[in-house]
C-alpha cells in the first residue's frame, strides 16, 4: 500500500502543475493582447528613441626612466621605509585623465555648453559639426543663466536669416533678438557672436531653423564626466583604453581627443616646470659670478699696473708645470664646493614646495638623484593638488615623502661639501711643500698667483653655468608628450543603444508577465468562488452536480422551448444528475421535492429554481414550483402578476383556504404551475411551524411529479431548515464571484448538523473562461462559433 502512495505522488504533482498551467491558459486572449501591446510600445520607443554609439580612444602613459638611488636612499628602501614612493602610478594618472578640471577644460574648449538642434525635425536631432551656425559666448553671466535655464527660457530659435542678419526668438517668453554674422549681441544672460559655418553643406531642404539651448559649463562637465569610461587593459600594462556612449558619433570623438590633448598640453606644463626653474636660478647664479669675475679681473689689472709686472709666470715656469695638477684639482674642488654652499644656501632659503635646480654638473651621482627624486614628487603633488586638497590622504602622504627626501638632499649636500672641504685641506697642504720650493719667487709673484688663481675659479664656474643653461634650454624646446596615442578617437558602426532584440525580446516577455501577474495577484487576492474546482479543495463531502453559465445583462436569463444555448444545456446536465441522486424514484409513489436555497441573498437561487423547473416541464412533467421565500419573494423577476396573488404565506396562516385555489398556471410553459409566496407575513417562521406545512407539501407531492421550492437564504433565517426535512434533494447554490470560499463551509456544517440533508451543490454564475473544467471541454450546443475579437471582448466583459 505504501508502495502505491509512493508512486501515486509524481502524478499527483504532474497534475496539479497542470492544474495551474490551465488558470493561465484559459486566459490566453488577454497574453495574446499583453504582447501586441508591449510589441507595439516597443516599436515606438525604438522609432523615436536616437541611437547611441560607443566611441573608443587609446593611449600609452609613458614611465618616467627611474634612476639609480643615492646610497643613503637605497638604505631606506632596504628598510622598507621608503616603498610606495613611486610617482608615476597609472591609478593617479587615471584619477587625473577623469577629474572635473580636465572635463572643464574639454567642455570650454569645445564649447559643449551650447547644444544646435533641428527645430524642423519631428525628432529633434542634434547638429553638432552639421550646424550652419555656430555661437561664440563672449560674456557669460552664469547665475543668470541659472535663472534662466530653471525657468526654461534658455532655447533659443535662429531664424528669418538673410544678408543683413537674424533675429534670435526666446522659445519661453517670445522676446525677439535681431543681430548681425560676426557682431557681438547682447542676450540676458550673455554677449555672443554668432557665425556662419564656412564647411556646412545644404540639404536639398535648405537651411534647417536651428534651436540653441545654453547651459551652464558645472552641468555639463558633471554629464559628461558621467558618461566617460576609463579601462586600464591589463593591471601590469600602462595602456588606458577612454570610451563614451553618445547619440552623436562626431562629439564623442572631439571629447576624447581634446581630453588627450589637455592631458598632454598639463603634463607638458609640468615637464617644463622643472627646467624653466632650473633656468632662473642659472640666470641668477650667472649674475652673481659675472660680478665677481669682473671684480677680480679688475684687480688683477689694477695689481699689474701698481707694479708694474709684464711676464712674472716666465720667471716661475718650472715651479708653476710641477704645481699645474695640484691647481687643475684645487679649482675642481673649489668649483664643487662652491656649487655645494650655493645648494645648502637655497636648500635653507627657499620654501619646502620650490622644485630643486636640477643638471647643475654636482659630481656626486647619488645627490643628482635625490634632486630629481624630489623634484617629481612635488610635480605629483602638485598636480594632484589641482584637484584635491591638502587633506586628501595621497597629498598628505606626498607632503611626508617630499620632507624625507628634502631633508636626505640637504645632508648629502653637507656630507658632499664636508668631504669637499677635506680634499681642499688635503691639497693646500701638498700645496704648501710645493710652494716652500718656489719661496724664492718675490712675494709680488705669489700674490698675482692667487689672483689668476681666484679668476680661474671664476671663470671656469662662468662658463661652466653658460653650458648648462644652453642644455636647459634645449631640454625645455623639446619636451615629449607624456601620453602617446595608440589609436585616435572612432566610433562604432552600429548603436550601442537601444538594442532592438533585447528591447522586443524584453517587451515579449514583459506582454506575457504582465497578464501573468495580474490573473495571479487576483487569484492571490481573491476570497470568492471563481470555479468549481475552488469549491472541490474547500469541501469534499458535498457533490457539484450542476455549473450554470453567466448570463450577460441584454440575453434572456430564463430558458425557452427547444432552446439550445449554453444556459439550457446546463440545466439539462443539471437534470440529468438529479436522475442519480433521487434515491428510490420510481418506488415512491408521489413526486419529487427538491428544495433549493443557499448561503446569502443575491447567489441566484430563484434563477436555478425556475430554470430548473422550465427544464423539467419541457420533459413532459408536471412541475410546480413554489415561492417559499416568505421574507424577500422574487418569482415575480419571471412571473410579472406573482406577487398579486395569495400564497404560501396566506394558505398556512388561513386554515379556510384551499390549496388548488391558490395555484396558478405559468406563462411560460403549460407542464410548469406557481405557487406565490403570497403576502409578506410578520412570522415566517411561525407560520413553517405549524403541521399544516407538512400537509401541504404531502397534498401537492400527490399533485406532481416535481416539487421545486425557492427558499429563502441559509444562513441569514432559519426558514430553511425548519422544513429541509419535506426535501427529497437539497440544491445548494453558490454564486461565481460572489460566494466567500469560507461560506462553503457553512453548507458543510449544516449537512454535517443534519439541519440540512441530501445536500448537493449548484455552481451559478461561472465566467466562460472557468466553465466546464476551465472550459477545456466545455463547448455550446448548436451555437455559432465566435471570431477571435468577439471571444477577446467576451473575455473582457468576464474579467
Amino acid at each position: 500500500m505504501s508502495q502505491q502512495n509512493h508512486n501515486s505522488r509524481p502524478q499527483e504533482e504532474e497534475i496539479d502543475l497542470r492544474e495551474e498551467l490551465e488558470k493561465y491558459s484559459k486566459h490566453w486572449p488577454w497574453f495574446v493582447l499583453g504582447v501586441l501591446i508591449c510589441v507595439f510600445i516597443a516599436f515606438a520607443y525604438l522609432r523615436v528613441t536616437t541611437p547611441s554609439y560607443h566611441t573608443i580612444a587609446s593611449i600609452i602613459i609613458k614611465d618616467e626612466e627611474s634612476k639609480s638611488p643615492s646610497s643613503e636612499m637605497a638604505a631606506f628602501a632596504d628598510l622598507g621605509l621608503l616603498g610606495g614612493m613611486g610617482t608615476n602610478s597609472i591609478e593617479n594618472e587615471i584619477g587625473i585623465l577623469k577629474s572635473k578640471r580636465m572635463m572643464t577644460s574639454v567642455v570650454k574648449a569645445l564649447n559643449l555648453n551650447i547644444t544646435y538642434y533641428d527645430d524642423d525635425a519631428i525628432k529633434s536631432s542634434e547638429l553638432y559639426r552639421d550646424s550652419p551656425y555656430f555661437v561664440q559666448v563672449l560674456k557669460p553671466d552664469e547665475k543668470k543663466l541659472s535663472e534662466f535655464s530653471s525657468e526654461g527660457a534658455n532655447q533659443f530659435l535662429l531664424t528669418n536669416v538673410s544678408e543683413e542678419g537674424f533675429e534670435l526668438v526666446n522659445k519661453e517668453t517670445g522676446e525677439v533678438f535681431k543681430g548681425k554674422f560676426g557682431q557681438p549681441l547682447e542676450i540676458p544672460f550673455a554677449d555672443i557672436i554668432v557665425v556662419e559655418n564656412s564647411d556646412f553643406i545644404p540639404l536639398e531642404e535648405g537651411v534647417p531653423n536651428v534651436g540653441l539651448r545654453f547651459s551652464n559649463i558645472e552641468p555639463v562637465v558633471l554629464k559628461y564626466r558621467e558618461k566617460l569610461q576609463l579601462n586600464l587593459t591589463d593591471k601590469n600594462s600602462s595602456l588606458i583604453e577612454l570610451g563614451m556612449d553618445d547619440e552623436v558619433k562626431a562629439k564623442a570623438q572631439d571629447i576624447l581627443n581634446q581630453l588627450i590633448f589637455e592631458y598632454n598640453r598639463e603634463a607638458i606644463e609640468d615637464k617644463n616646470l622643472v627646467a624653466r626653474n632650473t633656468a632662473d636660478f642659472i640666470d641668477e647664479r650667472l649674475q652673481i659670478i659675472n660680478q665677481e669675475l669682473d671684480s677680480v679681473e679688475t684687480g688683477k689689472e689694477n695689481f699689474k699696473e701698481a707694479n708694474r709686472l709684464t711676464d712674472i709666470e716666465a720667471e716661475a715656469e718650472m715651479f708653476i708645470e710641477n704645481a699645474s695638477d695640484y691647481n687643475k684639482r684645487e679649482q675642481e674642488i673649489a668649483t664643487q664646493l662652491e656649487l655645494a654652499n650655493t645648494m645648502i644656501d637655497y636648500l635653507k632659503s627657499g620654501s619646502q614646495s620650490d622644485l630643486l635646480p636640477a643638471n647643475l654638473g654636482i659630481e656626486e651621482q647619488s645627490v643628482n638623484a635625490s634632486i630629481e627624486e624630489y623634484n617629481n614628487l612635488v610635480l605629483e603633488r602638485n598636480r594632484i593638488l589641482a584637484g584635491s586638497t591638502e587633506k586628501n590622504p595621497v597629498v598628505v602622504r606626498l607632503n611626508s615623502q617630499i620632507d624625507q627626501i628634502r631633508d636626505n638632499v640637504l645632508h648629502s649636500f653637507e656630507r658632499l661639501r664636508a668631504n669637499l672641504r677635506v680634499s681642499q685641506q688635503e691639497l693646500e697642504r701638498q700645496g704648501s711643500v710645493i710652494n716652500s720650493k718656489i719661496s724664492a719667487v718675490p712675494a709680488k709673484e705669489r700674490q698675482y698667483r692667487g689672483i689668476e688663481r681666484q679668476q680661474n675659479i671664476k671663470e671656469s664656474l662662468y662658463l661652466f653655468l653658460l653650458q648648462k643653461r644652453e642644455e636647459n634650454s634645449l631640454s625645455l624646446a623639446v619636451t615629449a608628450p607624456k601620453a602617446k596615442i595608440v589609436d585616435r578617437a572612432y566610433s562604432s558602426v552600429a548603436p550601442v543603444s537601444p538594442k532592438p532584440k533585447i528591447i522586443l525580446l524584453a517587451a515579449l516577455i514583459l506582454g506575457l508577465l504582465i497578464p501573468f501577474l495580474v490573473i495571479y495577484l487576483k487569484n492571490l487576492l481573491s476570497n470568492t468562488v471563481k470555479s468549481r474546482e475552488d469549491m472541490e479543495k474547500v469541501t469534499k463531502e458535498i457533490p457539484i452536480v450542476g455549473e450554470i453559465p453567466s448570463v450577460a445583462r441584454k440575453e434572456n436569463e430564463m430558458i425557452l422551448h427547444n432552446d439550445r444555448s449554453v444556459l439550457a444545456e446546463a440545466f439539462r446536465i443539471l437534470h440529468t444528475n438529479l436522475q442519480y441522486l433521487i434515491v428510490n424514484t420510481a418506488e415512491k409513489e408521489r413526486g419529487n421535492t427538491i428544495f433549493v436555497t443557499s448561503t446569502v441573498k443575491g447567489e441566484g437561487k430563484t434563477l436555478v429554481s425556475f430554470n430548473l423547473a422550465l427544464t423539467l416541464a419541457n420533459t413532459n412533467k408536471k412541475v410546480l414550483i413554489i415561492g417559499a421565500d416568505l421574507r424577500n419573494p422574487q418569482l415575480q423577476r419571471f412571473e410579472e402578476d406573482a406577487r398579486l396573488y395569495n400564497g404560501v404565506s396566506d394558505y398556512l396562516a388561513n386554515d379556510d383556504l384551499r390549496l388548488g385555489d391558490l395555484i396558478r398556471q405559468s406563462k411560460h410553459h403549460k407542464n410548469l404551475n406557481l405557487l406565490p409566496s403570497g403576502n409578506i407575513p410578520p412570522n415566517p417562521s411561525e407560520l413553517w411551524r405549524r403541521t399544516k406545512t407538512g400537509e401541504m407539501f404531502k397534498e401537492l407531492e400527490a399533485m406532481y411529479d416535481y416539487i421545486i421550492v425557492d427558499t429563502a437564504p441559509s444562513l441569514v433565517v432559519t426558514d430553511t431548515f425548519l422544513i429541509n426535512k419535506w426535501a427529497d434533494i437539497t440544491l445548494y447554490v453558490v454564486r461565481a464571484g460572489y460566494t466567500e470560499k469560507k461560506l462553503l463551509n457553512f453548507a458543510a456544517d449544516a449537512k454535517n448538523d443534519g439541519k440540512l440533508h441530501d445536500v448537493s451543490f449548484v455552481l451559478n454564475d461561472v465566467k466562460w473562461a472557468n466553465f466546464g473544467y476551465g472550459n477545456k471541454y466545455g463547448y455550446a450546443y448548436g451555437e455559432e462559433k465566435k471570431s477571435f475579437l468577439q471571444k477577446l471582448r467576451n473575455k473582457a466583459a468576464f474579467w
